[in-house]
């Protein structure tokens, strides 16, 4: 039983592997159909679209060739263009010859007749000269004859006569020139000096020999004093002050023509009665201090100076010079704030003329930097001239070095900046209140006035007035004509110019008068 289930199974099994192959061979055969219909429709379409891509091809090198054919048309009809431009303008250019060169020929033609007919007026000219030179030379004769001179002798009295009238009119026209030169020049000059005398602020300084240093109370005059006058003169030697003790009360007077000196005494005698302690050797140190301190003072005075009015690159010793401007005078006029004043005036004038400002505010406040001199040899040099020596051995440009010297015409100004200093320094020392006059060099200067004025022939009077400002002189009218006279104020101005100092300007005023007198009786 078992083995007939066992065959039946497997009889089962063969006949479902031999349905199952049978099965396959069926699917094997329909995919191979299916095959061959998909590659025949893929060989079809792919020749539809190679059929499709050569009709593009071919209508695109259709369209190529037609752009080329259009573009090579346009080169062929711009260059048909260009051709026919060219030969225009060789037509123009032709012409325009032809007719330059009839303009020519008849120009030729038209010099020629010129030149025939200037030759032919040439003959007339020389002709009509000749017969003139023989009537001048008979007028000559005749003339001579009547007159008994020979042309020599006549031309020498012709010559003689108009030399004088020559001269007056000269004068005149001079005179002329001059006055119209100053109706613009003089007016513009003042409106500079006005306007840079306006825009500037100035103070006023009166120093003397003297300080007066004040006390608490007079019994600290004892004190100063010392046991036997020790403390003061020990003082005295320390600082090369005279200290004066009188019966002014609570106040010492101190000295001294050095006003650093003068200042050395005033600050140590500050710190003695502040401290209370004053003694010899408290004095000697206290005085010692002191001159460091002032020495470092006068340095931060001269670098505070140059720095306010925008100065740069000054040596150290100049910076120094100017420093000790602050402790020196100069016809009571405080030495430093003069020389700021000058340098800001130079300044605002050199603006107004469109010169350097920079070299002019330099040259301005080192003026006078030969009034603080180092040694007593320096001293009989004048100021200007050792200041511009100074100026030039610390290196300083040739223009302010010649503005320094140049200020009071030591020597020749070489540049423009140096009279521009000469001016503002005479505007910083002559306005009112700026310097003490002394009274004896003022009365000197307005006798010398007149007697420059006297000094020439047919003055009759002089007066120097408006304090030796204006200058009348009063000549005599039979030795002095009116032509005449305005020459004679030309020539003492200028001479006045030439021979004296003086602040300012001085007018020249000359008066002529002619009178007719007679009695009745």
């Amino acid at each position: 039983m078992d083995t007939t289930i066992l065959i039946a199974a497997l009889v089962g099994l063969v006949v479902g592997f031999a349905i199952a192959k049978f099965l396959e061979k069926g699917k094997a055969s329909k995919t191979t159909l299916n095959a061959k219909k998909e590659a025949d429709n893929i060989l079809k379409n792919a020749q539809k679209e190679g059929e499709r891509i050569k009709k593009d091809k071919i209508f695109q090198a259709k369209e190529k060739f037609l752009e080329l054919k259009a573009e090579h048309e346009k080169v062929i009809v711009g260059k048909n263009n260009k051709i026919h431009e060219a030969e225009k303008r060789t037509r123009d250019k032709e012409s325009q010859v032809s007719s330059e060169l009839a303009k020519t020929k008849k120009l030729n033609q038209d010099l020629e007749n010129k030149i025939k007919d200037a030759n032919y007026r040439k003959e007339i000219f020389e002709k009509k000269q000749s017969e003139v030179e023989k009537m001048h030379k008979n007028q000559v004769q005749q003339l001579e004859v009547i007159s008994a001179l020979s042309a020599e002798d006549a031309k020498e009295q012709l010559m003689e006569s108009l030399k004088e009238t020559a001269r007056t009119d000269a004068m005149s026209f001079i005179q002329h020139t001059v006055e119209e030169a100053k109706l613009t020049a003089e007016q513009e000059a003042r409106k500079i000096v006005i306007n840079t005398i306006q825009r500037i602020g100035t103070e006023e300084a009166v120093e003397n020999c003297v300080s007066v240093f004040n006390l608490e109370s007079d019994d600290v005059k004892g004190r100063i004093i010392g046991r036997e006058g020790r403390n003061i003169r020990a003082l005295e030697a320390a600082t090369g002050v005279e200290i004066i003790v009188d019966d002014t009360p609570e106040a010492i007077i101190l000295s001294c023509f050095d006003s650093v000196r003068r200042e050395v005494a005033r600050l140590s005698l500050h710190k003695l009665v502040t401290d209370g302690r004053i003694h010899p050797a408290r004095i000697e140190e206290i005085v010692r201090k002191t001159e460091k301190q002032i020495e470092q003072e006068i340095v931060e005075v001269g670098k505070r100076t140059v720095i306010d009015l925008g100065i740069h690159g000054l040596h150290p010793e100049l910076i120094r010079a100017v420093g000790r401007m602050k402790y020196r005078s100069s016809y009571g006029q405080n030495l430093l704030q003069h020389s700021r004043e000058v340098a800001k005036l130079c300044g605002v004038m050199a603006a107004e003329l469109g010169i350097n400002t920079k070299l002019a505010k330099r040259a301005g406040l080192l003026h006078d930097i030969g009034k603080v001199p180092n040694t007593e040899a320096e001293v009989e040099t004048p100021h200007a001239i050792l200041g511009m020596q100074w100026a030039e051995k610390f290196g300083e440009k040739p223009d302010v070095c010649n503005a320094i010297g140049a200020h009071h015409d030591e020597i020749e100004m070489k540049t423009l900046i140096s009279p521009i200093v000469q001016v503002c320094d005479a505007i910083s020392g002559a306005r009112p209140g700026a310097r003490r006059q002394v009274l004896d060099s003022y009365i000197q200067r307005l006798k010398d006035l007149e007697d420059i004025a006297f000094g020439f022939s047919g003055v009759q009077k002089a007066y120097a007035i408006q304090a030796g400002r204006e200058l009348r002189v009063i000549v005599e009218s039979e030795k002095v004509s009116d032509d005449k006279a305005a020459e004679l104020s030309f020539e003492i101005s200028q001479k006045i110019q030439t021979d004296m100092t003086y602040p300012g300007q001085v007018k020249v005023t000359v008066i002529r008068e002619t009178r007719a007198v007679n009695v009745a009786k």
